[in-house]
């Protein structure tokens, strides 16, 4: 394209030379025949000559036309194929264009089938643990089947003894027909006794190894039970019908759950780990409500805090009879959840802390930093998420993770954008090459609108925008502004102008609380519900001063509630990078 351009402008420059040479000969010309005649030159010579070069300036003239003419041939050849050229560079943008978009989408399908395949990695974890235990109480049952063989032959011989006795006592009362009464009497005392001893064996035997929920059953002999325990009933023995059905029966008090019934929920619930040790030591559910919380780790083994804070909370919620919906969600939800929020990263610490919706909703600073949880910047996302969930009633479908029918959103309908949902807008507002630079950022709606330290400059700094490039920011600021409205980014800019404000950096730790020797005097005059430090807690409406200085209080979106770092000892968690 350039060098067509440059032939077409060297050709005019040849044009108008020989135009200007051109007129320079006819000037010349002309001022030779103004003059006089010279030598004695008389004017018929000197018109002569005059005529010839005349005739020769027609035919310089002439040639000189067919050179411009061929020129302009020239220039629209070149002209032509620089519009063919230009349609061709169209052509080839619009193919980019396409190339672009469609590698855009290849990349949504490409996180939606990450997320699928780690979502299905856990769910085979899950599937494997039970198979292990599976496989444990199989064992187990063939154990106890053998055991019931064995004890059935002996059952089968003393009944057989027994029959050996009833045809020896007829036999003996045929040929003793004829001796006293007393003695008759004492024959049948003796053999009514074998049936007896027989009967009450055989129901020991039984209710030494049939399972606790099973016990004080009486049935007919005759009489068949559907799912009951028989002599081909194998792996079946370890999990009978009745205590799966009552460990989802919540009508039936926890405290009156038989130990298998116990076991099962625990499997249930994530803990299967430790089943074995648990069968061991309870005996019914009121073992575990009336235990303490060192017992859990002394009896049933359980070592990491996350899991017995876990059972904590479920025996606490059985106890006090209170339906949360935050019950609902299981930790494989929660995992999935991570990659709404836009950190994926945590998941295996989380699937490894057995983290689920309960516990989201009493999840602590120090919780956070035991699952590697470090950034400042990812708390806060954490926290915002978890509000988002709060307001929503813990709905497990709240997050949007892609773009609806509507084109100017609102802020309540941007706090539910999930992380992928912001790349999207990103792509939407000619920032697509940004976009991948969100993944594992913790970016979603609910930290966008709801922390009052997340402006447009947080943006760009985790785009690793260049600060050279001011169109670039400028443009990402106008549309942030449009995003969050305009009410929430004069509150932002008002909390940022604030005294003392904090700004939200990328590389800003959270360290753990240090106690002093004089906090420990007031210990044991606190509640343990004033010591658990929440991250997100239920009530957050209430607004302190923060360094000393107190603010007018964050709004984000009418309606909710805000989430701020306003507690004081909080902010001295908060620290720069080491």
């Amino acid at each position: 394209m350039f060098m067509l351009r440059r032939n077409v402008s060297f050709a005019a420059l040849e044009i108008a030379e020989e135009r200007r040479h051109l007129q320079i000969i006819l000037f010349k010309r002309y001022m030779v025949n103004q003059r006089s005649p010279v030598n004695g030159e008389t004017y018929q010579e000197r018109l002569t000559r005059l005529e010839g070069d005349k005739e020769s300036l027609v035919l310089q003239v002439s040639v000189l036309t067919d050179q411009v003419e061929a020129q302009g041939v020239k220039i629209s050849d070149l002209e032509s194929s620089l519009e063919e050229h230009q349609h061709k560079l169209d052509s080839t943008e619009e193919m980019l264009r396409q190339e672009l978009l469609s590698r855009t989408s290849l990349e949504s399908q490409k996180l939606d089938l990450m997320g699928e395949v780690s979502y299905l990695k856990l769910k085979l974890v899950d599937m494997e643990e039970k198979q292990i235990h599976g496989v444990e109480r199989k064992h187990k049952a063939e154990v106890i089947l053998q055991e019931l063989r064995l004890f059935k032959e002996k059952v089968d011989h003393l009944e057989d003894q027994k029959s050996q006795y009833e045809r020896r006592l007829k036999a003996t009362k045929v040929k003793h027909v004829s001796l006293p009464p007393l003695l008759l009497c004492l024959d049948c005392t003796s053999s009514a006794q074998i049936p007896l001893l027989t009967t009450a064996f055989l129901n020991h035997v039984q209710s030494a190894f049939l399972p606790r929920g099973l016990q004080g059953e009486d049935l007919e002999p005759n009489q068949f039970r559907r799912g009951g325990l028989r002599a081909t009933a194998g792996p079946r023995l370890t999990r009978t019908p009745e205590s799966g059905s009552s460990v989802r029966d919540m009508n039936t008090p926890f405290s009156q759950w038989t130990r298998e019934q116990v076991c099962g929920w625990l499997e249930d619930y994530g803990l299967g780990q430790y089943v074995n040790l648990t069968r061991q030591w309870v005996d019914n559910g009121q073992t575990l409500l009336s235990a303490r919380p060192q017992d859990f780790e002394k009896e049933m083994g359980i070592k990491h805090p996350l899991h017995r804070k876990k059972l904590q909370l479920a025996l606490r919620g059985f106890s006090t009879k209170a339906l949360e919906k935050s019950s609902e969600l299981d930790h494989i939800w929660v995992t999935r959840w991570l990659d709404d929020i836009g950190l994926p990263q945590y998941k295996d610490h989380f699937h490894e802390g057995r983290v689920d919706g309960r516990m989201l909703q009493y999840l602590t600073v120090n919780d956070l930093l035991f699952l590697k949880v470090t950034s400042q910047l990812h708390h806060l996302s954490i926290k915002c998420a978890i509000h988002v969930l709060h307001v929503n009633k813990f709905n497990p479908h709240c997050l949007r993770r892609r773009p609806g029918e509507e084109r100017n959103p609102s802020p309540s309908e941007v706090i539910q954008w999930s992380n992928h949902r912001v790349m999207e807008w990103l792509r939407a507002v000619d920032l697509a090459e940004y976009a991948p630079n969100l993944r594992g950022s913790g970016v979603h709606g609910g930290l966008i609108i709801l922390e009052p330290r997340f402006s447009s400059e947080t943006l760009a700094m985790l785009l690793n925008i260049p600060p050279q490039k001011t169109l670039l920011r400028r443009h990402l600021a106008t549309a942030f502004t449009s995003l969050v409205g305009t009410q929430a980014t004069l509150e932002k800019r008002e909390y940022a102008n604030a005294t003392g404000h904090a700004p939200l950096t990328t590389t800003a730790k959270v360290r753990p609380k240090k106690l002093g020797f004089t906090h420990f005097s007031h210990l044991r005059k606190r509640s343990p519900d004033n010591l658990a430090d929440y991250i997100c807690p239920i009530d957050s409406g209430g607004l302190s001063a923060m360094n000393g200085v107190s603010h007018r209080p964050y709004t984000g979106v009418r309606g909710l509630s805000p989430i701020l770092d306003r507690e004081p000892e909080r902010q001295e968690q908060v620290g720069p990078k080491s």
